[in-house]
């Protein structure tokens, strides 16, 4: 709200400057967004105006909290030919030259209107002046008034041309399936039974709060206008103006709610300006359609309750002349005070809101800094939280940067990492020592809370089309947020992201990432390679570890990912066991494509359920062990298997045999992996490091064989392995 200082002086008797007045309101919960001095010692304040304060939309609104912090009487609009903001004196009743039928009072609860004959003039310096100041084009004497009094005092109005008004009537009712309107800005829209209009006796004229048609406009052949002046139900424009995709002033200050006792002081306002610019003049009364009266709003404030909440106590005197100063009728009661809230404060609904407007202009800074006294434990923290914040610190150690992107993404994003069901099944590249499959089996993901969740959350009233779906994987802004770094010259690009995704279930809590570029940063040494599935891999390798949930990786197919590069993160033992907790693997080239990445980027990502991982979560004991006193003795076995033998079955097959052998097996691990000459066609040449140790003696060389000869021929039992 653009404020002009010397509008604001029609109102309040203020000496301060405008940057005094400016730090004053803005200790007041108003910020600030700028000052602009104009001509003549004049300046205009720009406030940002909250969401539920539609009443400070206007000169007036603001001049009240103006008073309010200076301690100044206001001068209000009024009837009085003295009265600096003058308002013509024109009766109510009905008129003979219009005829207002209000069709639906639930959206339409008061609609006033008012004719005029018009008189050829033009706007006054001080009044085109006073518009430009506040962003306002002028356009002519008449719609010009309809703009000042709506800045002014706060109420959208319109005019028509009366002429153009078939049967002199005005119909307030719901759109009719399939009716159209030209609206002010040369735009045809097609309107809908939800919609509220102003109708004359054959078609619409306007759409109700939110803009004018362009058959009734006002132009330099008019010779007549109605003033319209009206209260529409908040709800109704909201959903009229982001259905139509029509954001105007009006339509503003209605959907934030209106002053429902300021229709006829706004045409009384009109007609003064209308008279005092030579304009025109009234023709008959105020039509006032206003058949269930609403009653202003009761509220009773406490005392004790008033210095309980803001910690100090506030002498009387000042609660009530803050809040008469504010509009609001006070009485005096037993324990405090019954206040009641004027039409224009649609923000004031209880005792909070009472105590609030006291704190505001009694200054927050007479509030004493004390700690409150504890009258019990602080109760234990979420955690969640320390564990989001071990997360966090572990894949900012791996050299990842986190990201924050918006919980709203379009469809078409969202749709792209939804799949109808994943494949478990053996990948192509299933015997490389980091990855892991089983049988081929179908998953629903929508059975198992690791995967996107296959069902979209539509957005009933988006802001836009960027905005309709809530996201139901992290992975989708992720990826957005790769390909806006690389479009602006990032090579290597490490994300991370820690956030709520949501399903028609409820929500879970996720950690994504998503890698692209090099594995490391360059190093003078050279030997720098290109990210794969492998380092993403080990990233959720370690951060399961950190977690303490044993996981298992099994070969999966999913629409968004490159089959041979994708695995399920499942929990490999405890109170979870199989539970599929994430996703890991490389983007398809098409998905890469759609997102607005270079078609040569190979695009890593994984996914982990929060949630589920704290589930499975599988407890490790703390206590200290002595190191080993014995020495380890290592083999090394290279065999070879055939090429699509998982190497999770390897593994297994490995881990089963070394239960109970001479010499314990301590550890193993697959150190090389060959395909090429003297391997047949088909398999590959696995290598692997086992590592024995005893606690209580040192291994003998016959033990040792014995073990390693017992796992060979567990390998050639299981898999026909061939020793090289």
């Amino acid at each position: 709200m653009r404020l002009v200082l010397s509008w604001l002086k029609e109102f309040v008797d203020v000496s301060a400057s405008a940057q005094e007045i400016a730090e004053t309101i803005g200790l007041r919960g108003f910020e600030v967004a700028s000052i602009e001095p104009l001509d003549g010692r004049d300046a205009v304040i720009d406030f940002e105006i909250t969401a539920n304060r539609p009443d400070c939309l206007s000169v007036l609104g603001l001049a009240r909290e103006v008073a309010t912090a200076y301690d100044l009487p206001i001068a209000p609009p009024s009837t009085d030919p003295g009265a600096r903001v003058r308002l013509a004196t024109l009766p109510a009743g009905a008129s003979d030259r219009i005829a207002v039928s209000v069709h639906d009072d639930d959206l339409c609860p008061r609609y006033a209107a008012a004719v005029a004959d018009v008189m050829a003039a033009s706007s006054p310096a001080w009044m085109a002046s006073r518009l430009v100041a506040a962003d306002v084009r002028p356009i002519s004497p008449i719609v010009d008034i309809t703009n000042y009094v709506n800045l002014e005092i706060g109420q959208p109005m319109h005019a028509f041309d009366h002429a153009a008004l078939a049967g002199a009537e005005i119909h307030v009712r719901r759109a009719r399936k399939g009716e159209t309107i030209t609206t002010l800005d040369g735009v045809a829209r097609t309107l809908d039974p939800e919609m509220l209009v102003i109708a004359d006796r054959d078609r619409a004229q306007a759409v109700a709060g939110v803009m004018g048609g362009a058959a009734s406009e006002v132009s330099a052949r008019t010779g007549t206008v109605v003033f319209e002046s009206a209260y529409f139900k908040p709800a109704s424009v909201r959903r009229t103006s982001r259905r139509l995709g029509l954001k105007t002033e009006a339509s503003t200050r209605f959907e934030r709610g209106a002053d429902i006792g300021a229709q006829a002081m706004a045409i009384q306002r009109a007609v003064a300006l209308m008279e005092q610019i030579g304009a025109g003049r009234p023709s008959g009364p105020i039509v006032d359609c206003y058949p269930r009266p609403r009653e202003p709003k009761s509220i009773h404030l406490r005392r004790e309750r008033l210095a309980l909440v803001l910690g100090v106590p506030v002498p009387n005197s000042d609660v009530v002349r803050i809040l008469c100063r504010l509009g609001l009728e006070v009485a005096p009661s037993a324990d405090g005070w019954d206040a009641t809230a004027p039409t224009f404060r649609v923000d004031l609904l209880r005792e909070a809101d009472l105590i609030e407007e006291v704190g505001r202009h009694y200054g927050f800074d007479k509030l004493e800094a004390t700690f409150p006294v504890m009258t019990q434990p602080a109760p234990p923290p979420d955690p969640r939280i320390p564990r989001d914040q071990l997360v966090r610190r572990l894949l900012t150690a791996a050299g990842l940067s986190e990201a924050v992107t918006f919980g709203f993404i379009e469809a078409n994003a969202a749709e792209l990492f939804i799949p109808a069901a994943t494949e478990r099944t053996q990948s192509p590249q299933s015997t490389h020592p980091s990855t892991s499959s089983g049988r081929a089996l179908m998953v629903s993901p929508s059975n198992h809370p690791g995967f996107a969740f296959d069902r979209l959350v539509r957005i009933a009233n988006p802001l836009s089309a960027k905005f309709d779906t809530l996201r139901p994987s992290l992975l989708p802004g992720l990826v957005d947020a790769v390909a806006h770094n690389r479009r602006h010259g990032r090579r290597d690009v490490r994300l991370f992201e820690i956030g709520t995704r949501f399903a028609p279930e409820g929500e879970t809590r996720s950690v994504a990432l998503a890698w692209t570029g090099g594995a490391a940063g360059d190093h003078w040494s050279g030997g720098a390679r290109e990210v794969d599935f492998f380092d993403v891999k080990g990233a959720v390798e370690h951060l399961c570890d950190v977690l303490e949930v044993p996981a298992r990786f099994e070969g999966v197919r999913a629409p968004f990912l490159v089959t041979g590069q994708a695995a399920s993160v499942v929990v490999a033992d405890g109170a979870e066991r199989d539970a599929t907790i994430g996703l890991v693997g490389q983007v398809t080239p098409a998905v890469a494509d759609a997102r607005g990445l270079p078609g040569q980027d190979r695009v890593l990502v994984a996914e982990l359920n929060l949630d589920l991982l704290a589930r499975a979560r599988v407890a490790v004991s703390d206590a200290a062990r002595p190191l080993p006193r014995q020495p380890f003795v290592v083999r090394d076995l290279s065999i070879v298997v055939p090429g699509a033998l998982p190497a999770e079955i390897i593994r297994g097959t490995i881990l089963a045999a070394g239960r109970s052998l001479p010499a314990p097996l301590a550890a193993f691990s697959f150190f090389d992996r060959y395909q090429g000459k003297g391997v047949p066609d088909g398999a590959v040449s696995l290598s692997i490091r086992l590592t024995f140790q005893a606690a209580d003696r040192t291994l003998t060389d016959a033990e040792v064989q014995r073990s390693v000869e017992t796992i060979l021929a567990a390998l050639v039992r299981e898999h026909n392995a061939v020793q090289r």
